[in-house]
């Protein structure tokens, strides 16, 4: 496992991979592991020659006001639980190194980021975008995953790789979550013993809003109704957005006659946490 830090370098070695016909996977991340990255990797490592991962908490993605100077970080710890994977680059640029002085091009998907987190999260997907392109033209790669938690993120990364013919495939893995159901998030940490808790609720409301759809329900608006109350129950949580959505455009829609994304945005303390569930896909 190799651990680099400088752009050129990363380039020199994944176009020497290239050249060799070598296949590689990617799994981009902001470190501070848990089972769902890991879990990322593991169906990477099955997919390709060379599994490449990134460690960058990227700047451009956090709206002013969130949590990018307090958001968890452990490079040591993240290549200790890494060590058994089978990761053989690991690209952990410093934020200069990815933002140099000058920088000032961006990417933005337009019609898949206006809905949900796009509405809460002003310039999150610009950034998103923009990182992403940015760590595809350095690294190479000819797979990439993505968690399906960050529905609308992996959206929008499909949706620019069609847009800009980019010859590489994107794959999504389903949510990890905890035993008791919670979807692994790194900010999860933020989370006291009883907000953790609490954040119960929100896979809770997803699992019956998946048993009223199985039993016939196909009107929209009766099982967000559902989803909040169940929500609104518990003391300490705000809620940004329950909607269920077309799970290409992202756009609410009012009546599921296929499958649909019905997606959760909460806060819980000073955690800000999504989940989501497709309805119909069983």
């Amino acid at each position: 496992m190799e651990i680099i830090k400088n752009v050129k370098e990363m380039q020199k070695k994944a176009s020497q991979a290239k050249k060799q016909g070598k296949k590689i996977c990617f799994v981009p991340t902001m470190g501070f592991f848990h089972e769902g990255h890991i879990t990322l990797m593991r169906e990477g490592r099955k997919l390709a020659d060379i599994l490449a991962i990134s460690i960058f908490v990227n700047p451009t993605q956090f709206s002013q006001g969130e949590d990018l100077d307090v958001y968890p970080r452990d490079l040591k710890g993240d290549i200790e639980k890494i060590k058994d994977i089978g990761v053989d680059w690991v690209f952990a640029p410093s934020a200069s190194e990815m933002y140099p002085e000058g920088f000032q091009s961006y990417v933005i998907v337009e019609k898949v980021t206006r809905n949900l987190c796009g509405k809460f999260r002003p310039g999150h997907f610009r950034g998103v975008a923009t990182i992403c392109l940015k760590l595809f033209n350095i690294i190479k790669p000819d797979l990439a995953v993505f968690g399906e938690k960050d529905f609308q993120q992996l959206v929008t990364i499909k949706q620019m790789v069609k847009d800009l013919n980019l010859d590489l495939k994107v794959i999504g893995i389903p949510t990890v979550r905890e035993k008791d159901g919670l979807a692994m998030s790194s900010r999860n940490i933020y989370l006291t013993p009883n907000e953790r808790k609490k954040a119960l609720a929100i896979f809770r409301s997803l699992k019956e809003a998946n048993e009223m759809f199985k039993k016939g329900e196909r009107k929209a608006i009766p099982i967000i109704k559902h989803v909040r109350e169940i929500l609104e129950k518990e003391n300490g949580i705000s809620i940004d957005y329950v909607q269920i959505c077309d799970i290409n455009t992202i756009e609410d829609i009012d009546k599921i006659d296929k499958k649909a994304l019905l997606a959760v945005a909460v806060r819980i303390g000073s955690a800000r946490l999504i989940d989501n569930i497709i309805l119909g896909r069983d």
